[in-house]
């Protein structure tokens, strides 16, 4: 099975490496594939589901893609990944070498606490590619019971492999793209990272009467979250002795790496939902969910 990871990767790696190839790859203009994981709420011992998707996939689909995802193994394992529907293309029935190497493949490393996935197919022709937007796979596993509250992320990052088998050179790029023919064609990639959020915690109606149960942002407990949240966040940081949130406001507050403690980035990151960028439904966030907000 080891083997068979290996040349899947490499399958990949041969369509879309420079190092492979004696022609420079070419990256498309203007098109930004983004890959983001989702966030399950969950309580220590249950287990868990989160979706991987990709958006904005250009018009010329994607003939193969390889990345990982990246969590602490001492707080959560990944037990299984799932083909999702974008990845389910005809190219799983109708290409013969997917009797050898599966289209879509997944290799968990429970040690280095990384899931690697893998789509990959030889046929040339784009309608077999992965086109549109969608859940390109599953991930699902179980929280430690040992596991503190709070989120444990889930962060993209490159395979970890060499660029091809036996260069001893270590890939460094997130790839997804195409051949055609005469180019490699990578597309640029955004990520947005996710996390297996752990207690008590969910975004609620703005019922704040149930301590322990957080109205994500709601830092003033006025059963909305608006620029007055973020505003109290930081007078209460700078003027503590006169400006001072409710143990269930602090709950509320931290929303930016839960559990880290209220700062002046929990304080950011409600303005953005002030401007509309985000709703309180996307917390709690990581402090790398909230850097992408900014770029």
């Amino acid at each position: 099975m080891k083997a068979k990871k290996i040349v899947i990767g490499a399958v990949s790696a041969t369509m879309l490496s420079l190092s492979v190839c004696s022609l420079a790859p070419v990256f498309a203009a203007g098109e930004t594939v983004q890959i983001s994981v989702g966030k399950a709420e969950v309580k220590a011992g249950e287990t868990f589901s989160v979706d991987v998707s990709l958006a904005n996939v250009p018009s010329s689909g994607i003939q193969c893609c390889d990345f990982a995802i990246k969590y602490d193994s001492s707080l959560i394992s990944i037990d299984s990944v799932k083909a999702g529907d974008l990845a389910n293309t005809a190219a799983v029935k109708d290409d013969p070498s997917a009797s050898m190497l599966s289209i879509f493949d997944s290799s968990i490393d429970k040690d280095k606490g990384t899931a690697t996935l893998v789509w990959s197919t030889a046929l040339d022709d784009p309608s077999y590619w992965m086109n549109g937007d969608g859940v390109f796979c599953t991930i699902s596993g179980t929280v430690s019971k040992d596991a503190g509250d709070g989120a444990i992320p889930l962060e993209i990052i490159p395979a970890a492999r060499d660029t091809f088998a036996g260069s001893s050179v270590a890939n460094d790029v997130i790839s997804v793209g195409y051949f055609d023919s005469k180019n490699v064609v990578r597309y640029s990639v955004e990520t947005s990272n996710g996390s297996v959020i752990v207690g008590n915690g969910g975004s609620s109606s703005g019922d704040s009467g149930q301590t322990g149960k957080a109205a994500w942002g709601d830092a003033n407990e006025s059963g909305k979250v608006d620029i007055s949240d973020a505003v109290l966040i930081m007078q209460s940081i700078a003027n503590p002795d006169e400006f001072s949130i409710s143990e269930q406001g602090i709950i509320n507050a931290d929303v930016v790496d839960n559990g880290g403690g209220v700062t002046n980035v929990d304080a950011l990151a409600i303005q953005y939902v002030e401007i509309k960028t985000i709703t309180p439904d996307a917390f709690p966030m990581t402090s790398a969910e909230l850097d992408a907000l900014a770029k």
